[in-house]
């Protein structure tokens, strides 16, 4: 597939990008039966048998470009809703033969809920989200009880959610929600454990994205955290 961006370059997804409106329908039994609506998206790789993570909100695709070289026997998947960036990320997985990523171009709340197979994930980065800072507008957080739920459900057994944001109000916002799914009477449950810096983070990086790289320049402070399943 190719696409177009408005300063006039061509980008070329080939086989390394999947959008949503291309997979098939929804069963119209999906909310009494959803697991008739789950894609084994392992599938998309040469080697599904490979353990295998999801990023969300991946942008640019630099994460998973630098990380994936790190583990070259991982399955990586990168979601993002740009089109104008998934179509960049895509075309950079292509042009560089980054076999071991995908690149999905969809919503990644309805694709977690919907699609994703039950425990197949064995880390889920969510790095710099929207903190969409209006309160009218908070309801558009990725960060909410429906998301952590899901969380749980797909990843494996001791799988990782691995979070990372720099605004402040958000980070407020997130906290509140991991003191509730990691307290001892919450179930499902997760345990907390401190943000480990990844192979693809530099010199001063937390992880090593574009975002991330950009919001140095400006001073920002940067908060993560790493939410293990808790079976």
């Amino acid at each position: 597939m190719s696409f177009g961006l408005s300063r006039g370059r061509t980008l070329d997804s080939g086989e390394f990008g999947i959008r949503a409106m291309n997979l098939p329908p929804l069963p119209d039994d999906c909310i009494s039966n959803p697991e008739g609506a789950r894609l084994d998206v392992r599938g998309w790789f040469d080697h599904p048998e490979r353990p295998f993570e999801l990023e969300i909100g991946s942008g640019k695709g630099t994460f998973l470009v630098q990380q994936s070289g790190h583990q070259p026997d991982t399955n990586f998947l990168g979601i993002e809703y740009a089109h104008e960036f998934y179509a960049y990320a895509a075309d950079r997985m292509r042009r560089n033969q980054i076999e071991n990523v995908r690149m999905l171009h969809a919503d990644a709340s309805e694709f977690l809920r919907w699609r994703v197979p039950t425990g197949i994930i064995s880390v889920l980065h969510l790095y710099f989200p929207d903190p969409w800072p209006k309160s009218r507008h908070h309801k558009r957080r990725m960060m909410q009880d429906a998301f952590m739920t899901q969380v749980h459900r797909v990843l494996e057994s001791s799988g990782e959610l691995r979070v990372v944001t720099d605004h402040l109000d958000y980070w407020a916002w997130m906290e509140e929600h991991f003191a509730r799914w990691c307290a001892p009477d919450h179930s499902p449950r997760f345990d907390r454990f401190e943000f480990a810096r990844p192979e693809s983070a530099g010199d001063g990086e937390v992880v090593g994205t574009n975002f991330e790289r950009k919001y140095i320049t400006e001073g920002r402070t940067f908060n993560g955290a790493i939410l293990r399943r808790a079976d």
